[in-house]
């Protein structure tokens, strides 16, 4: 081996990688922390980062719709202003229709817990009434006159003084990670803004830096990968909002057909928790049958078989057609996907997951094509009932075989 320039960078390298790969194998407790300092400083931007390109998506829609205004950086103000307008419009929206109605609604479960508990009072009397062994039972097995009142006042005390003592600590943690999370939203935000007003800049010093650094074939499908995600990522967000738009309105037209109770709190919340794909509105429906079975337990029912209903249409008809081919997933990739980002990063990683293994998807779909042309598999092979296959290491065994039994032929004939 000539020991070239070349040669001796990809020997240092190596032996780089193998101290590090080391390192972190034996310094667990130095790796985490390092994991755990370089997480808080670097999360605030990441979250801005997120938060920028989420803001983008309707942001370059009003920023279409003003092109009469010719000013460019004028332009760009407006449409960030009232895509800001827009989303706090819509929160403020959200939070009016659900902070009233859980108030009420924790109010009737105040209302209904005295009678609740005096029905189960009711129902352990005339229990115990009924089944005299078991109440004799209860009452020889239980000694009050054994039992230390005072050690157990004592426990109490000690209990509720060591409550005080972790309230006021977690309060005191509580506040500070209040605080902390204030400066982070605050330099998020900023940092969204800047990247909005600056996208453009920003997109071409990448690609100025890739070109710079790294082979120009690998630069090309980074770009190409870069904007195919972009552009997966925008429509997934956009057919996303879309859907649970649709969602919402079918479950506050068929609640209000049916005379639900809670109508714009059940509505909003199955919405907001569609944002989780597949699994979300479920979770919706579970707390919106909680809320009606205080007020009607039959209606609850109801509720739960209207919403399955509603779910077979958004599923089948819905999703496909507003979501599904704007990603070009499949819904079976559609559901491994949910699974692994749940797993990997929670709610945050069901959302991001789709766009993810649609871009991979594609990906793979590409390469697949290409290798398959390259290979010159015919499309007789490919077919879901394919005639007999033949390979071409059996179809050269069968040659050599035909040969040879013509060569022993005319063998035989001489």
């Amino acid at each position: 081996m000539e020991l070239n320039k070349k040669t001796i960078r990809n020997i240092f390298l190596g032996v780089a990688a193998c101290i590090l790969f080391y390192w972190l194998l034996h310094e667990t407790e130095r790796v985490r922390s390092v994991y755990t300092v370089i997480k808080n400083v670097v999360s605030p931007f990441i979250v801005g980062s997120v938060l920028a390109f989420i803001i983008n998506v309707p942001m370059r829609s009003i920023e279409k719709l003003l092109t009469p205004v010719g000013n460019a950086k004028l332009r760009r103000v407006l449409a960030l202003l009232i895509t800001f307008i827009v989303v706090g419009l819509v929160l403020t929206v959200v939070f009016w229709l659900l902070i009233p109605q859980v108030l009420q609604t924790a109010q009737t479960f105040a209302d209904h817990l005295p009678e609740f508990f005096t029905g189960i009072h009711e129902s352990v009397t005339n229990f115990l009434s009924d089944n005299p062994e078991l109440m004799e039972w209860v009452t020889n097995n239980t000694s009050f006159e054994s039992m230390d009142f005072a050690g157990l006042i004592q426990k109490m005390i000690d209990m509720v003084g060591n409550s005080v003592s972790a309230i006021i600590i977690g309060a005191i943690t509580a506040i500070g990670g209040i605080a902390s999370g204030l400066v982070n939203a605050v330099i998020s935000i900023v940092f969204a803004i800047y990247c909005l007003f600056q996208k453009e800049t920003l997109a071409r010093q990448g690609r100025r830096l890739i070109y710079a650094f790294l082979p120009e074939k690998w630069c090309d499908q980074t770009v190409r990968v870069m904007r195919l995600a972009n552009s997966t990522f925008s429509n997934f967000l956009s057919g996303q909002c879309l859907e649970v738009c649709i969602l919402g309105c079918l479950f506050a037209v068929s609640m209000a057909i049916f005379q639900m109770p809670y109508i714009p709190l059940v509505s909003v919340l199955v919405a907001i928790t569609a944002f989780i794909p597949v699994v979300g509105a479920f979770v919706g429906c579970i707390f919106g049958a909680l809320f009606i079975l205080v007020d009607n337990p039959m209606q609850a029912v109801w509720f739960i078989v209207m919403f399955l209903v509603l779910q077979q249409i958004e599923n089948n008809l819905i999703y496909p057609r507003v979501v599904g081919t704007s990603i070009g997933l499949p819904g079976m990739w559609v559901l491994l996907a949910v699974a692994v980002g749940g797993e990997l990063m929670g709610v945050i990683g069901m959302f991001l997951m789709i766009p993810m293994a649609s871009v991979l998807y594609a990906l793979l779909r590409e390469i697949t094509h290409a290798r398959l042309e390259k290979r010159e598999i015919t499309e007789e092979k490919l077919l879901p009932q394919p005639p007999e296959l033949r390979s071409r290491l059996k179809e050269k065994r069968e040659h050599v075989r035909k040969k040879h039994i013509e060569w022993k032929i005319k063998r035989k004939n001489k």
